[in-house]
């Protein structure tokens, strides 16, 4: 007579028939750690809305869980720094301590992105600094990623700040950037004028930042809060807020058609060194 499970047995059994518990795993804090990058946003004319352009893209990057560190090179006191303190280290780009700062800890930060708001007039004396220490040939070994934001005013001079940095950007990821926020016009380009200046510089595209509106822009300023943080209805110190509805959502569709330039570069894949960005 075959002999009937006991209690135990069955217990016993019923555990060894239990399919496993799988665990999801956690998503990660941050994308998986790569190849560190450097991102120059900069234009030799000034008044161009650099700085405007550094911010936003910090506010993207955070938005997409992208670490970064930044730079302001306008001393002593830098825009960026007002809006964007606790990720930024305000610096001179003519001092070689500072220089060091910047471009010795790109490999041995745990923060792998680094943003650099270039002061008006220092756009081509850093790229002849990132030649001079070598650092474009690591750009050209693959070592490093190099992505350049340049900022073009709406006269000529603009194309002739290209002309001058076509020679440091063979191997970079280069933009042309048009910021409208100030209400700029950009002028057309004629067919002759246009080989002149770009027959001997290949760009990775143009970006388009669209304009926003006036009274938005000015309350964010006195604020003096990141746009993001203006838009989450907070203060600069993150306690609640009493902003306009109206001018936060204004602020809101500006971020997202910028968001929108961003991701049609590919930015996010260029940062990561991902193939066929």
């Amino acid at each position: 007579m075959a002999q009937r499970p006991t209690k135990d047995s069955k217990q016993s059994s019923a555990r060894e028939e239990r399919p496993p518990i799988v665990r999801e795993k956690a998503p990660p804090l941050a994308p998986p750690r790569g190849r560190p990058t450097l991102i120059l946003v900069g234009a030799d004319k000034g008044g161009v809305g650099k700085t405007t352009i550094a911010r936003v893209l910090l506010d993207y990057l955070a938005a997409n869980n992208v670490l970064t560190r930044a730079f302001d090179t306008e001393t002593p006191r830098g825009t960026l720094y007002r809006f964007h303190p606790d990720q930024t280290s305000v610096v001179d780009l003519t001092s070689t301590s500072d220089q060091m700062k910047i471009i010795d800890t790109l490999a041995t930060a745990e923060i792998k992105v680094s943003v650099v708001d270039v002061r008006a007039g220092g756009l081509e004396p850093a790229l002849q600094a990132l030649q001079d220490t070598g650092f474009l040939e690591a750009v050209a070994e693959g070592e490093v990623g190099f992505i350049l934001f340049h900022v073009l005013g709406s006269s000529i001079a603009s194309l002739d700040e290209i002309a001058e940095v076509a020679p440091y950007v063979e191997d970079a990821d280069y933009f042309l950037v048009k910021n409208h926020v100030n209400d700029t016009t950009f002028f057309e380009w004629d067919p002759v004028t246009h080989r002149k200046y770009f027959e001997k510089v290949e760009t990775a595209g143009e970006i388009t930042i669209p304009k926003l509106n006036e009274l938005s822009y000015e309350q964010v300023e006195i604020a003096g809060a990141p746009f993001s943080t203006f838009v989450a209805n907070r203060t600069a110190e993150g306690e609640p807020a009493d902003h306009s509805f109206v001018l936060r959502g204004y602020v809101r569709t500006w971020q997202n058609r910028i968001a929108d330039e961003f991701d049609r570069i590919h930015l996010l894949d260029r940062i990561a060194g991902r193939e066929g960005a």
